[in-house]
Formats: structure tokens, sequence, C-alpha cells
């Protein structure tokens, strides 16, 4: 058996591969573009990929293909129609991040929340060195404690998120965005019940026609002027315009992201302009990147290409 890795370093060099060298040949590439996709997999009898578009002008020619493999939960750059014509299976990998992408979330608030940048610059710009005071509170902050925390997507990654929230004392709300969530121990509310009533919004949701655009300029506008929004669900959920305006006009107190709607960043994303870090932090899509969960999702790709050698 032929195993061929597309684009081996989105998941990271640090991650020890050679337990797929028991399935036989594996070759690996750091990237590939459609054209080296389509030349690199013409023997290859399972393909493991992240971001590579997989259709007939990627896979065309690869007459031995057997199984894809895909290092993330998110399937939209498979052609499964394309798949199922030619009797290609495919897999996926589900629940591998929730307690990354959990603990991301709360990085996330908890540097917007208690002004973290401004305190460290404070200290490191040496203002703290001598001061009068032994403390320096200018930038107020809050507890965490008894603030309504709306969850927009409760499914796993929401769930666990809920539960944490939950235990620093939040009341969680949530929105069902399939309208099909029902969970006993959270309060299930519409969306601008959400929006109104949250001092922090998270968004655990997928990317699909029901959420792509979702928080827009209206949304925005419903929130309170004092809470924080939390992206780590996908980048199109958010107009990137709206939130632009929301933050520059001071309609929300901050914003973290660690998805955005074209990644990497381009040079025309409206958040570029926005460089207080109080207002705003974004990190460049990490949230699911932990050492323990990229290890922990080649594991399991590694158990399903064996299951899939003994169906």
């Amino acid at each position: 058996m032929r195993i061929v890795f597309l684009d081996r370093k989105s998941i990271g060099e640090d991650i020890d591969l050679s337990g797929f060298n028991k399935f036989g040949e594996v070759v690996i590439y750091d990237y590939s573009s459609k054209e080296e996709a389509r030349e690199r997999t013409k023997d290859a009898d399972v393909i493991i990929l992240n971001k590579v578009e997989i259709n007939e002008e990627t896979i065309g020619e690869a007459s031995h293909l057997k199984l894809v493999c895909v290092t993330a939960t998110g399937t939209n750059n498979l052609d499964k129609d394309y798949l199922a014509k030619r009797n290609i299976q495919w897999r996926n990998v589900a629940g591998y991040s929730t307690e990354t992408v959990a603990q991301h979330t709360f990085g996330l608030l908890f540097y917007l929340l208690e002004h973290l940048s401004y305190y460290d610059e404070y200290v490191k710009s040496e203002k703290y060195v001598s001061d009068v005071s032994f403390t320096h509170f200018a930038m107020k902050f809050h507890e965490l404690s008894g603030k309504t925390w709306g969850i927009i997507g409760l499914g796993t990654i929401g769930r666990r998120v809920a539960d944490l929230a939950k235990a620093f004392g939040c009341k969680v709300i949530y929105y069902s965005t399939s309208g099909k969530n029902n969970q006993a121990d959270y309060e299930r509310v519409d969306f601008d019940t959400l929006l109104h009533q949250s001092d922090i919004v998270s968004v655990h949701a997928p990317l699909t026609p029901e959420t792509k655009g979702l928080m827009d300029e209206i949304a925005f506008a419903k929130m309170k002027k004092s809470a924080i929004f939390i992206n780590v669900g996908r980048g199109p959920i958010v107009d990137e315009y709206a939130l632009a305006k929301t933050l520059k006009n001071g309609g929300i107190a901050a914003a973290g992201l660690d998805v955005l709607s074209v990644e990497p960043m381009q040079p025309d994303n409206p958040l570029r302009e926005i460089k207080d870090s109080n207002r705003l932090l974004i990190t460049p899509h990490i949230a699911w990147a932990s050492v323990e969960a990229r290890t922990r999702l080649m594991d399991i790709i590694c158990g399903q290409i064996e299951e899939f050698m003994q169906e």
C-alpha cells in the first residue's frame, strides 16, 4: 500500500508519523498545489490531507486510490459525488480537539476581559518600576462569575465551553443554529434574546447556509456595548466589515477571533485596521492545534486506515 501525505506541514512537523510505516510505503509532502496533487496521487492507495481540494482535477489520474483521509472535521474540500462515483471511501475526524478549542476560547476571553495586553505592556515598559502604588488598575475589568454567556452552536465543543463557563459562575444560554438541538441542562433561547442578554457571546457552530453571515451589522447592533464576542467556529459566520465597524464605533467591548473568512488573512481584511489589542485579538487558526490534539488526530487517522484494511 502507498500512503501519500499531501500537506504534512498543516499538522506540524513535530508530530510523529512513523506509525503509518506499518501499512507500506509512506510519501510525505509539505504542501501540494492542485497541479502537484494530481501528479503526486497517481500511484496512491491512500491520501491524507487537510486543505487540499479533492476532485477530478486533483485525483483524476489516481487509478489505485481507495481511501481519502481528512485531518480535520470539515469536509467541504471533498467532491463527495465524484468520490462516490469512483467508489473511493473517505474519512474525517471529529472530537479530537474539544478540550483544546474550549481552552483557547477561554484564553481569548481572559486576554480581553482582564486587559492583559495593557497590563503586560505597563510592566514591560517599566512604568511599574518604583511606581507610587503597589497596584495599578487603570483599565477596569470585571468578574466572569455572574455574567451571562451566550453560546451559538451547542455541539460537543459548545457544550464543553458551557460546562466550563458554568463552573466559573456564569449563567449559560444557547441558540441552536439548526433549530434541532435541545440540551436539558441549559436554556435554549432565540437568536435575538441571546444577543440582547449575553455579556459574552461565543460561536462554536459549523458553517452552513443558516450560519453564513449570521453575525452581521444587525446582529452586532443588538449586543450589549459591554459584551465580548468570541469566534472559534468558522470565519464566514461573521461579517468582518460589520465587526470592524462595530469595534470602531464602540458597539461592543471587544472581539477575539481564531478564524477568518479567508485564511491566511488577506490584505483587504478590514480587521487589519484595528491595532488596539484591548479591543481585538486574532490568533491564526490555532485553537485546534495543541500537541495533544494533533497527536490524537493522527492516531485516529492511523486507526481509520487500519480498520479500512480489515474490511
